[in-house]
């Protein structure tokens, strides 16, 4: 999928050590975004006050502020509480993190080591999640049913992804796929 500039999304990788935010950007990489990088919770909070994003992943582990708390963080600003997150953790996570993962707004959480394809599969949707949103907003009130049931099946797409703990991707990407053919009219 090689995105048009006007359809390149920003993804923000968090994780305190290179080597994975380099994997990050590795396995990411086919996807044609633009990738940011923090090395901290803190930097993670300033850059996405800087700048918007369509994706976060976040390491939960990590020095000063963990990725619980930077989530937490991120779902109680108002300009950056819609962002989805994918919180990403080691071989072997504590038992109650999926529960605390769910209970600070993430979106979804992946156990490290990441299958690349599912890893991509993910942030596809949530990516085109995030041009649909932007598509409405930017079409404009004169579109008012088409738009209005255009935003009420995201919302109802991004309820699913947040509260199943393991959505249907496939499925998810059809239904997408819908209302962006919805956005475009009888014509598309």
């Amino acid at each position: 999928m090689n995105a048009a500039p006007s359809d390149q999304c920003s993804i923000l990788v968090v994780d305190d050590m290179e080597e994975n935010l380099l994997a990050l950007e590795a396995v990411l990489g086919p996807l044609h975004q633009r990738i940011v990088r923090a090395s901290s919770g803190e930097e993670a909070l300033k850059a996405m006050l800087r700048e918007e994003f369509a994706l976060v992943l976040i390491d939960v582990v990590m020095p000063g502020m963990d990725g619980f708390e930077t989530a937490g963080t991120i779902k109680r600003l108002d300009q950056t509480k819609d962002v989805p997150i994918i919180l990403v953790t080691g071989v072997n996570p504590e038992p109650d993190y999926t529960y605390r993962g769910y209970a600070v707004g993430a979106a979804d959480f992946l156990t490290k080591p990441i299958d690349p394809w599912v890893l991509r599969t993910k942030a596809n949707v949530f990516l085109e999640l995030h041009r649909q949103k932007r598509e409405l907003a930017a079409a404009g009130p004169e579109n008012g049913e088409r738009l209005a049931a255009a935003a009420e099946e995201l919302a109802r797409i991004e309820l699913l992804l947040r509260e199943s703990p393991a959505p249907d991707t496939d499925a998810i990407a059809d239904r997408v796929a819908r209302v962006s053919r919805s956005l475009r009219g009888p014509e598309a």
